[in-house]
């Protein structure tokens, strides 16, 4: 089993059976990992108004609960802004750089999201802004002569692994592992509290696991290590969510972190907005807690139903219509929610 995974040395083995968080690599090897704390540190001292934008998704709510959680136990005067789905689409845009720069805001860090906005944090530097970005994903690029030339956005730093010229050893980490590689270095020489510590990891665990990043070396870690975190969780809003589910927090698995409580965020991302995902993460009133995990469990049950209607009609018009002998399947179903349509798409056999 172990060798089907390409996992063939003594030190890989041991590592992926007995690894522990001591093995997880430093996050500053991470390119403008340095840089980026430095200018966080001088703004956070400088009460300057920081604004993280994050994504709708799983992994963009957990890289900027994780932010926001790091950045205001090191005193910072900081926000979140999560995109709508449909409103806005996905990563940061000019309108969104509009509001932060009306709205008093000195610095916006980017998670999950901005490695693509060259345009935007261009703008934004116009407009005065210090720009941070956190990402994982692809690093444009046009080919020239043959050659790929990549294209980064001219943000103050720019934290991706996936970056040519990034000297960390594992790429494959998604936008919230970036964040809490970030955030470890941040709190660093300040007391911070283990159930604190311990928390931004299960959230870095959980986004593993639903951004669909594979469960080898340090990501292996992280989530066994977040699945042990979690049957104690010190996250209110998190232990209700599990609590609606009926989950026992002992028998926790990726399973349900895949395919029972990340649904969940993502729902809301989907149907509603991703901050109320965000507010669920962060509410300190129990009652309040389980009202909006009974809310966000409503959302997916309903997303499962509109998707299982969705397919349903789909099927009936391909089968009326025809469209099965076309060589590419265009299906127009005018009362489908768009933020359902890759789902529906790909349920399609």
């Amino acid at each position: 089993i172990i060798r089907n995974r390409d996992i063939t040395e003594d030190s890989q083995i041991d590592k992926f059976l007995k690894g522990t968080i001591k093995d997880v690599y430093d996050g500053s090897l991470l390119k403008d990992m340095d840089k980026a704390i430095t200018i966080l540190k001088d703004k956070i001292q400088s009460n300057m108004k920081i604004r993280i934008i994050g994504d709708y998704d799983v992994d963009g709510i957990c890289a900027a609960y994780i932010l926001k959680k790091g950045l205001t136990l090191c005193g910072a005067d900081v926000d979140t802004v999560i995109p709508h789905r449909v409103k806005d689409g996905y990563g940061i845009n000019e309108q969104l750089i509009q509001d932060a720069y009306e709205d008093g805001i000195d610095t916006i860090v980017t998670c999950d999201n901005g490695i693509a906005a060259k345009e935007q944090i261009a703008y934004a530097n116009v407009q005065g802004l210090t720009c941070i970005v956190t990402d994982h994903h692809e690093v444009p690029y046009e080919m020239t002569e043959g050659k790929k030339q990549y294209i980064l956005p001219p943000a103050a730093a720019v934290i991706d692994p996936k970056q040519e010229d990034c000297a960390y050893p594992y790429k494959n980490i998604c936008g919230a592992v970036v964040s809490w590689k970030l955030v470890h270095k941040l709190w660093e020489g300040i007391r911070v509290s283990e159930d604190d510590k311990r928390e931004i990891l299960e959230f870095a665990g959980i986004a593993t696991v639903c951004d669909v990043m594979e469960l080898l070396d340090e990501n292996r870690i992280l989530v066994k290590e977040a699945l042990k975190s979690m049957i104690h969780s010190a996250n209110l809003g998190l232990r209700c969510l599990i609590r609606v589910h009926d989950l026992n927090p002992n028998d926790l698995s990726a399973y349900h972190i895949g395919f029972v409580l990340g649904p969940c965020f993502n729902a809301t991302g989907r149907l509603d907005t991703a901050a109320r995902t965000l507010e669920l993460l962060e509410c300190k009133n129990e009652r309040e807690a389980i009202f909006i995990a009974a809310q966000l469990k409503r959302l997916n049950e309903n997303r499962k139903e509109m998707t299982e209607k969705g397919v349903e009609e789909a099927i009936v018009k391909i089968e009326e219509e025809g469209l099965e002998k076309d060589s590419v399947m265009v299906v127009y179903l005018p009362d489908c929610h768009e933020s359902l349509a890759g789902i529906i798409a790909g349920r399609i056999q």
